[in-house]
């Protein structure tokens, strides 16, 4: 853990980044306070429910949070106690988390897709007294953990129903036993809220574990203001975005998010889950989009595979409206004149292409943030050329999140952006990134050596991952530190970049490169089976599952000559030299993919032993 002089110069930082205002807020709390008061929206949160979208206004957000912190208080809970939730995206979520806030208890958010001794592991860490779980559904995925749970005093329902558990009050209970404690004891909210200091721990979150045992993250009020007010300042949000929540709650960047959007006083939708996401795009119409890379990825894919299953003339179409706004993009990003036969061009493909891909996330967006993993150059362009502006940021749990960002100012592809403001970047000798800032967190809970080995001596958080900062300050991301491996003959090798050559591809899907201690570098992929099956029909083969895809000589000679074209440039030793096919996408429930869809290479070389062992057979 870091010294107290180091976390007094940056609560004394963040409160600085705070008071550009007067009266800006220095606890999360003050957040929901104030933007509640400021923009006092009929329609801040809004969510879908028996098939109608329903909407929560801000007064009823700030007296339901006051009433689920005082019913907190009523059954003992007290500032620095510990509070986990399992649940997914809603308005109760977001309540629940302003209620933990203004009562100064530390909320633990678990990902829905935890396996039930990893539920376990976080409640035991952080010493949970308390767990919100969604309804009786969730309770049964994790009953069988909870007699170990020694710290559990009590468990609050989202959903209630007429038989709950022992120990178990739905949430309706709660906020009543506070709405109670309110009437009697007028004073004990202001009380609460004005005992909370800028440095106490606001949240801890619990890294998913791509490289190791999950650790928990202490982020401050400090810590996630800082970046709050950072991010706020570099787009140009507005009371008239309307902002749609996809991602996960548990995770810091969708949380942020949502603190930008109620802080700025904008129209907040639920998306009802990632299934039905396509349906509430259309339905909201959403002027801002956060997701990760292989959102993007999918609603590429799979426009390109609705071109395709049309005609091969639609597909044709498709393919060189995408090669023009690619053009245009890069034209425009580098602010060069662009010429008149291909502003004409960009014209038709932006009429014949465009304006429907367009539609696909309501017709209405300015601009999307993209972040969690790297996203490829073609991505970027192919969506900027369509007129979705996709720019991508960096950021880690660890820095509340974001480092940096580009922006609809400054923004160059190939690039994670600029650090935001109060956020300083360095590149250690070894090519490691660090970064010094008043978002940067307190520590690991219950970690003194594993904080102390992620710091230099110093005070910079080592990030984990290698880059370089250009002439122009843009800062590049070329892979993690720990991703890196050694052949058997000495090379190290960096995946990520191979594998982004790789999916350029419209075959591939998927890809993970492994290699490490043996002689050459492989790749396991998952194909685009759409993009086969009209492969598979234009070339009259005749194949239907994906078993038989994955073993067919011809199309095993695809990927071969796919692979080949893309790593040429590579140097001989990064190049891959063999692949398998997998039939089966890597996924959050199998296992092989992080709750933010990263990647877990120790999973997949554990999981895929078998078929990675045939490949090294001479």
């Amino acid at each position: 853990m870091q010294s107290e002089t180091e976390n007094q110069t940056k609560q004394a930082t963040a409160r600085q980044i705070a008071r550009r205002s007067p009266d800006a807020p220095a606890t999360l709390a003050e957040l929901f306070l104030q933007g509640g008061a400021r923009h006092n929206r009929s329609d801040a949160l809004n969510y879908k429910a028996r098939g109608e979208w329903k909407k929560i206004s801000s007064d009823e957000i700030i007296a339901r949070a006051e009433n689920i912190a005082l019913g907190l208080y009523s059954i003992g809970l007290r500032r620095g106690d510990r509070a986990a939730l399992l649940a997914a995206n809603s308005p109760e979520w977001t309540l629940t988390d302003a209620g933990c806030q203004f009562a100064g208890v530390v909320d633990v958010p678990v990902y829905t897709t935890l396996a039930p001794d990893a539920v376990r592991y976080i409640i035991e860490d952080c010493g949970a007294r308390l767990f919100f779980l969604q309804n009786v559904e969730t309770f049964e995925r994790v009953k069988e953990i909870l007699p170990a749970c020694k710290t559990l005093e009590k468990l609050v329902f989202f959903e209630a129903e007429n038989d709950l558990p022992e120990n178990a009050i739905s949430l309706a209970d709660l906020e009543k036993a506070g709405e109670k404690l309110k009437s009697e004891n007028p004073e004990l909210l202001k009380s609460l809220i004005d005992a909370i200091e800028p440095n106490d721990v606001a949240t801890l979150i619990y890294t998913s574990g791509t490289t190791g045992e999950s650790k928990g993250v202490m982020l401050s009020h400090a810590n996630i203001l800082a970046n709050v007010l950072a991010v706020g300042a570099n787009f140009t949000f507005s009371e008239k975005d309307v902002p749609i929540s996809i991602l996960p709650l548990s995770h810091i960047f969708e949380r942020s998010g949502t603190y930008v959007y109620i802080f700025g006083g904008m129209a907040l939708f639920y998306a009802e889950s990632i299934e039905k996401a396509a349906d509430n795009l259309r339905e909201v119409r959403p002027t801002i989009f956060v997701g990760v890379p292989r959102i993007f990825e999918k609603a590429y894919a799979r426009a390109k595979a609705k071109a395709a299953q049309k005609s091969p003339v639609k597909e044709a179409i498709f393919d060189w409206a995408i090669e023009i706004g690619k053009i245009y993009a890069a034209k425009t990003e580098r602010r060069e004149r662009i010429p008149r036969l291909l502003a004409a061009k960009h014209g038709i493909a932006d009429a014949l292409v465009f304006s429907k891909f367009r539609e696909f996330f309501g017709g209405r967006l300015r601009f999307c943030i993209t972040g969690g993993a790297a996203i490829s150059d073609d991505i970027t362009l192919i969506f900027n050329g369509a007129g979705v502006r996709l720019m991508q940021g960096y950021g880690l749990t660890e820095t509340s999140p974001v480092v940096s960002t580009n922006t609809l100012m400054a923004s160059r592809t190939g690039t994670v952006g600029k650090p935001v403001e109060n956020v300083s970047v360095r590149i250690a000798s070894d090519g490691e990134i660090e970064v010094s800032g008043a978002n940067v967190m307190l520590g690991y809970y219950n970690k003194p050596e594993a904080t102390r080995a992620v710091f230099t001596r110093d005070g910079w958080l080592k990030t984990g991952d290698i880059g370089r900062i250009d002439a122009d300050g843009f800062l590049i991301i070329t892979d993690r530190k720990k991703e890196l491996f050694k052949t058997s003959g000495g090379k190290y090798i960096a995946p990520s970049p191979i594998e982004q050559q790789i999916k350029s591809s419209k075959f591939v899907s998927q890809v993970v490169l492994i290699g490490a201690e043996r002689k050459f570098p492989a790749a396991l992929i998952v194909p685009n089976f759409e993009q086969l099956a009209g492969y598979a029909k234009h070339k009259n083969l005749k194949i239907k599952t994906a078993a038989e895809f994955c073993a067919h000589p011809r199309i095993v000679d695809l990927f071969e000559r796919q692979i080949t074209e893309r790593t040429k440039n590579l140097s001989p030793f990064e190049r891959v030299k063999k692949f398998a096919l997998l039939e089966n996408e890597l996924t959050v429930e199998g296992g092989e993919l992080t709750p933010t869809l990263k990647i877990k290479r120790r999973v997949i070389n554990e999981k895929y032993l078998e078929i990675i062992e045939k490949l090294y057979i001479e």
